[in-house]
């Protein structure tokens, strides 16, 4: 039996006002909440909004009474917005996971937990292996803070998995998201007049198209998986590429003064480049999909060189594949 009650966090956000939009038009959803100290992008009449912060206890009364047997966690931070500190990003992560799992103790109903995590687990690396596979996480060292932070959340709700059998915990580990609704890093980068590169590199990126970021999710509520599992794109694009398609000139750096560069165009109005995407522009990143195909059942429609042409043709006024609702997108 699939889910029937369903509370999601950081319903806020477009992703996650994106994933309620479609599970409240889900005929088999009797029951969908949305929690964030923000409300959704969309007006969503058959969602319970409750306004909370992630990271107070009160969520820990708040959830249960909910009596949801499905939670979607999608309050993880990957990259702080205008006014946020790192440190704050990094409570949220981190502090708002275990307040979320402490309301998850008390949730009697509870049946499955799915976490929107981040492929950034594994790092860049220059002696990475073609593709991550699930259990390659530990291969190398935690070098961010924000890897630090995906690694932390993972080992708490793998804890919490262990000690309650009876609730399978999904860790989705995506890659970058890339289409023509979003606002993040990369398509930040590909927006900058000239961008930054490092010479002598041209790493192989993967992301994973916005529509089936949704559409991933969806499978993985409707079939949830013990354990990680990779989200991404078939196939991969060389920097090179990428920024060719994007139409954009290169301002090629030496890797020793890329970081100060960098930093220093941020200061002049350039956009920020973090630590983990400084590390994928240099050594790139691929992960393995099979799991997501062949156990939850979801093969991703676009490949990764059409996530990429979709979001450079809607920045040319054309569309390949038609973007979510206007009112979601905005």
């Amino acid at each position: 039996m699939g889910p029937r009650r369903v509370l999601i966090t950081g319903v806020g956000s477009f992703l996650g006002t994106e994933l309620a939009r479609r599970l409240s038009a889900d005929p088999e959803i009797d029951y969908l909440a949305g929690l964030d100290e923000r409300p959704p992008r969309a007006r969503l009449e058959r969602m319970d909004f409750i306004e909370a912060d992630i990271r107070n206890p009160v969520i820990a009364k708040l959830i249960p009474q909910a009596e949801v047997d499905t939670i979607v966690h999608n309050k993880i931070v990957r990259r702080p917005g205008p006014g946020m500190s790192d440190r704050s990003a990094h409570d949220i992560n981190v502090i708002g996971s275990l307040q979320l799992l402490a309301a998850c103790e008390k949730a009697d109903t509870l049946r499955a937990i799915v976490v929107r995590g981040s492929a950034g687990v594994y790092g860049s690396e220059p002696a990475a292996p073609q593709f991550f596979t699930e259990e390659m996480a530990r291969r190398y060292p935690l070098r961010t803070r924000f890897q630090r932070d995906v690694a932390e959340i993972e080992n708490y709700f793998d804890t919490f998995s262990r000690r309650h059998p009876q609730v399978v915990c999904t860790m989705l580990r995506y890659q970058p998201s890339v289409g023509p609704s979003l606002d993040s890093q990369i398509t930040r980068y590909l927006s900058q007049p000239i961008v930054p590169t490092y010479l002598g590199f041209d790493p192989r990126l993967q992301f994973v198209h916005e529509a089936d970021a949704i559409d991933a999710l969806v499978a993985t509520i409707k079939n949830p998986v013990r354990g990680p599992v990779n989200v991404a794109a078939p196939g991969t694009i060389g920097l090179t590429r990428l920024v060719r398609l994007a139409g954009k000139p290169t301002l090629p750096l030496l890797p020793g003064v890329f970081p100060t560069l960098t930093d220093a165009g941020r200061r002049l109005g350039m956009e920020a480049i973090s630590p983990d995407f400084r590390r994928l522009l240099r050594y790139g990143r691929a992960v393995d999909i099979s799991r997501l195909v062949e156990e939850v059942g979801y093969m991703p429609r676009h490949s990764t060189v059409d996530a990429v042409e979709d979001y450079v043709l809607t920045q040319r006024g054309r569309r390949l594949v038609p973007v979510f609702r206007e009112a979601v997108a905005r």
